[in-house]
């Protein structure tokens, strides 16, 4: 038998989800700011193209946010 689909906490879990990749970006910016000498060219420029799909993950979760609110 399939489990019925419970949505009613979409939008909690999806603020959860913002809250960490926001945590994320901001613990890989002060991992940079440590470190920046101390790491590749290579490694400081995946750090940063890994951030930026990261803000646009939270933009997208906010939008669904806004759509499950």
């Amino acid at each position: 038998m399939a489990k019925p689909d419970d949505r009613s906490d979409n939008a909690a879990k999806l603020r959860e989800m913002a809250q960490n990749t926001e945590e994320r970006i901001q613990e890989s910016q002060d991992y940079l700011s440590e470190h920046a000498d101390e790491i590749s060219a290579k490694e400081k420029s995946d750090i940063e193209a890994k951030n930026q799909r990261r803000e646009e993950s939270v933009e997208a979760f906010r939008a669904e946010i806004e759509d499950e609110s």
